[in-house]
């Protein structure tokens, strides 16, 4: 009787996934992750407004509408619905992997080019909402020779960014490059090292985020901070629908962001992944077809309230590994507190207030980490067998030839550049292409024997089995 009683306590527990956590205990837990992501789902609009040519009230605009889309997509992750949702601690905000083909979509087009990349990015979401079922399917296909080749591809793509941000952002300003601009952007990002390594728990969380109210406290007394983007904000507003117009669709503009929807589909299947082992509730297939169809509907629901394409935020899977804290509640906590900040365009606007040289220098830190976590990825992608090291040499090399030589494809047809001036369309393809090539075509017998790039995709998922 007492082993019958033991038995039904054991299977009416809750797995630590599902639980609940005290109030305060879950908005502080959901506040962490809020912070671990926050920096990362502002600099994508903080990159494209800019480069389309938007104002600094429009591009305050475009983070409020960013916040409460990554908020509206973590809900859906989360929580769920029908079908619809990992259901584990997954958080979702803007992709940085659509950053560098949205610039070349919507360059100095403003409010036009940001319809077109709103189109562009909703088509390419239904598309891949459709294809889900069977993407889900593929998994042995995006082992981790190819995913740690494109979000080490992403990281490196985007340092350009940082790097002008800290010369001052504007080439043509009289102090670009000056010694005051990198002399800030190199306190920050000083400051940002010291803060990761002097401090704990939370507050080592944040230090990004730390980082850059020091930096921006610096620079007021030297001139550096730009009041206009908070002036006329209001303290509660609301993301109007198609703010920017009407979306547009160009047939170039949509191939680039299927690709970068491949892309994020790819690395949002590799994130469940991982996660599943570390909150050890393992991800199989029904799991990352709804977590798939999550990414997909909030990425297709975004251009509505003016929001680019969602994805998984890595960096918050490590916060969990560190945190011990599995309950997908505390993360869909965070994703209402993203709601609220959305909702609140003073607390968007106050971002505008950092200096360029000062973002500059948390953005190599932020996105050297993106890198740094492809070459995590790497590290288990068994690069000693088989083709796996050349596969990664031949994708690395051509996604970085628009990075060392922007006009190389200058002779290109002006539709083909949106996809070639993006490193990480270019090498997503080469990657995924030459995997195929090498890895399957051809191939018979088990993966463990016959295809080492699975090796580590394959146990990924696999039941926990004796070590050999």
């Amino acid at each position: 009787m007492a082993v019958h009683n033991s038995t039904a306590e054991v299977e009416d527990r809750k797995h630590p996934v599902d639980e609940t956590l005290p109030p305060f205990k879950m908005f502080t837990s959901g506040l962490q992750h809020v912070a671990a992501m926050y920096a990362g789902v502002v600099a994508p609009p903080m990159i494209v407004g800019p480069a389309v040519g938007l104002s600094a009230k429009d591009t305050a605009f475009l983070m409020g509408a960013s916040l409460f889309t990554a908020g509206i997509a973590t809900l859906l992750q989360t929580l769920g619905f029908w079908r619809i949702g990992a259901r584990l601690p997954f958080v979702n905000g803007v992709s940085f992997a659509g950053v560098t083909p949205m610039v070349a979509i919507g360059r100095d087009r403003g409010y036009d080019g940001i319809a077109v990349i709103f189109g562009a990015i909703i088509v390419a979401s239904v598309l891949g909402f459709v294809l889900t079922p069977y993407f889900s399917k593929l998994v042995r296909f995006f082992p981790p020779v190819v995913t740690g080749t494109v979000i080490t591809l992403i990281g490196v793509s985007l340092l350009p960014v940082a790097f002008n941000w800290s010369q001052g952002g504007n080439s043509t300003a009289d102090d670009y490059g000056s010694m005051k601009n990198i002399g800030m952007a190199a306190l920050t990002f000083v400051i940002v090292l010291a803060l990761r390594k002097l401090l704990r728990g939370f507050m080592q969380q944040i230090a990004i985020l730390l980082g850059l109210v020091a930096g921006t406290v610096i620079a007021v007394p030297l001139n550096m901070t730009n009041l206009d983007a908070i002036k006329d904000a209001g303290i509660v507003g609301f993301p109007t629908p198609f703010h920017f117009g009407a979306p547009q669709f160009e047939i170039a503009a949509i191939v680039s962001m299927c690709i970068v929807m491949l892309v994020c589909m790819t690395e949002s299947t590799a994130d469940m992944l991982a996660l599943g082992r570390i909150v050890d509730r393992p991800a199989d297939e029904r799991t990352i077809e709804g977590g798939l169809r999550a990414d997909t509907l909030g990425s297709a629901i975004s251009p509505l309230f003016n929001g680019f394409m969602c994805s998984a935020f890595a960096q918050n899977i490590g916060l969990v590994a560190m945190t011990k804290v599995r309950s997908r509640f505390v993360v869909a906590a965070g994703g209402g507190i993203l709601i609220l900040l959305g909702l609140c365009p003073v607390a968007a606007s106050v971002i505008a207030l950092v200096p360029l040289p000062v973002l500059g220098g948390a953005g190599i830190v932020l996105f050297g980490s993106v890198a740094a976590s492809g070459i995590q990825t790497l590290a288990t992608a068994a690069l000693e067998k088989g083709e796996n090291a050349l596969i990664v040499a031949a994708a690395v090399g051509i996604g970085l030839i628009p990075i060392a030589a922007p006009e190389f494809y200058h002779a290109f047809p002006e539709d083909a550049l949106v996809v070639l001036d993006s490193g990480i369309s270019t090498g997503c393809i080469v990657a995924i292409v030459l995997n195929l090539a090498f890895n399957h075509l051809g191939k018979r017998g088990s993966a463990t024997e016959e295809d080492p790039s699975s090796v580590e995709q394959g146990t990924a998922v696999a039941e926990p089995a004796a070590v050999h």
